[in-house]
């Protein structure tokens, strides 16, 4: 039998393990690199290919150099992220030309026969199917099993690539955003069963301190699980079960509309002691209603604007930011103006500051009034200014007060209201995964949490 040390894990192996061990030894094993393109969903998206296929007896390496088969999980959220996906395909076949290349993703599922078309390309998987991805590259061997979870598993156990994860709840949307092709993509929103999302967070819980509530619309959360009139299964109600039956880990909401924070959710965030992490990220798109309805969001101006005054009026001192598209179709100086009073005048501690490009088989891709880019490029850094500013002063009203930081890696961490800190003093004390401490400041503006006589929270 051949040397096991290479698959010898952190936690014990258990007998079913070791006799797989013991098959998969004189077994060629196929060593995959992944690339991922995009969003959270996507990440976590990633994270179930990397656990079929590790189910399968493949082994994840961190370089198409070292690996046998590439798995690339596109974007097609701009016509630029679809030359993204194109120029990491032809990076990753010059670095290796043996590589076996999958692509996967809501580009592959929109175009799959432009993929196809690429010598450098192996197989088109349509959408994010871990199976049919893994598939492609190790097929099913029932005796080759290295991992817990069983080959087809539907819950994810870990996130591989750091110490936070991503729990998908639901997938697809039912809105029709002038600008966003996810919906051609991804289909429909589509909910998965609350009691399987808390056997997930178990799971998950048991590897991370924080798990990062994820999806394409997680807003609609439950919309599909019963009638409208039904307000039991909601994103907040599911907030309240995973806080009741997963205690030992926090929980930081993904992107969600403004319109859908209802008040059971603002209550969640007040009270739950910050297990439920004051960190909101609400896409505002724009601060003019005549932008809002070009873009055809559901919103106005004022509807986000009140809501959001009304929740930092509740929560106090909480992380808040927001997605900004600027120069959209018709976008005229006036409707800027309007965008950057509105930024100013709400708590952001940090925006996401996207110029408009063009998404082909978008109805904005057919709008007139198309902007220049010089323009573009100047009303963006007037709000990424704005937005430097008030995350500043943010930073610095945090100086002298405790935080609760996730530690990434040994140099830096992320508190409960999602700001970055370095990490400062003894290497032991850098290797918990969640410590309370204190913040300071350094002269170039960069917080410090300094983890000399931290006190580590406890996890069971």
């Amino acid at each position: 039998m051949g040397d096991m040390s290479q698959y010898m894990q952190e936690e014990p192996l258990s007998a079913r393990t070791l006799r797989a061990l013991s098959f998969a030894c004189d077994a060629p094993m196929k060593k995959v690199y992944f690339i991922t393109h995009g969003c959270k969903a996507n990440q976590y998206d990633t994270e179930t290919f990397r656990q079929e296929l590790q189910a399968r007896g493949a082994v994840v390496v961190e370089s198409p150099e070292e690996a046998d088969a590439c798995v690339i999980n596109t974007c097609t959220v701009t016509n630029q992220a679809d030359v993204g996906a194109r120029k990491a395909i032809r990076k990753a076949k010059r670095a290796n030309p043996d590589l076996e290349i999958v692509v996967a993703g809501c580009s592959s599922s929109i175009q799959p026969e432009m993929y196809e078309a690429m010598p450098e390309v192996s197989s088109v998987v349509r959408g994010h199917d871990a199976q049919a991805v893994a598939g492609m590259i190790a097929p099913v061997n029932p005796s080759l099993v290295l991992h817990e979870e069983a080959i087809g598993a539907d819950l994810l156990q870990r996130n591989d690539r750091g110490t936070r994860a991503w729990m998908k709840v639901q997938d697809g949307c039912d809105r029709r955003c002038a600008f966003c092709a996810t919906k051609v993509a991804r289909g429909v929103s589509r909910s998965r069963d609350p009691r399987e999302l808390v056997r997930e967070a178990k799971l998950l819980a048991s590897n991370h301190p924080e798990i990062v509530i994820t999806g394409v619309h997680i807003g609609h959360y439950g919309y599909d699980l019963g009638p409208a009139s039904d307000k039991s299964q909601r994103l907040s109600t599911l907030m309240a079960t995973l806080l009741d039956e997963v205690p030992d880990v926090r929980f930081r909401l993904g992107s969600v509309e403004a319109t859908e924070i209802d008040d059971l959710m603002v209550q969640l965030l007040e009270t739950s002691g910050g297990r439920l992490v004051p960190h909101l990220h609400v896409p505002m798109q724009s601060g003019s209603d005549a932008v809002l309805r070009r873009m055809r969001r559901w919103h106005n101006r004022e509807q986000y604007r009140v809501r959001m005054l009304e929740i930092a009026d509740r929560l106090g001192a909480f992380g808040f930011g927001a997605d900004i598209i600027v120069g959209f179709p018709g976008e005229q100086e006036v409707h800027h103006e309007e965008t950057r009073r509105l930024v100013q005048e709400l708590p952001f501690t940090y925006l996401h500051v996207f110029p408009y490009s063009i998404r082909d088989g978008t109805p904005a891709a057919t709008f007139d009034g198309q902007v220049l880019r010089e323009v573009k490029s100047r009303r963006s850094q007037e709000l990424r200014d704005i937005a430097q500013q008030k995350g500043q002063a943010y930073r610095q009203g945090r100086v002298g007060s405790m935080a609760q930081v996730v530690i990434e890696d040994h140099d830096y961490g992320i508190t409960e209201d999602y700001l970055r800190v370095k990490l400062q003093g003894p290497m032991a004390t850098r290797l918990v995964d969640l410590v309370e401490v204190p913040l300071s400041m350094d002269d170039d503006g960069q917080l410090i949490a300094q983890t000399s006589g931290a006190q580590r929270k406890e996890r069971s």
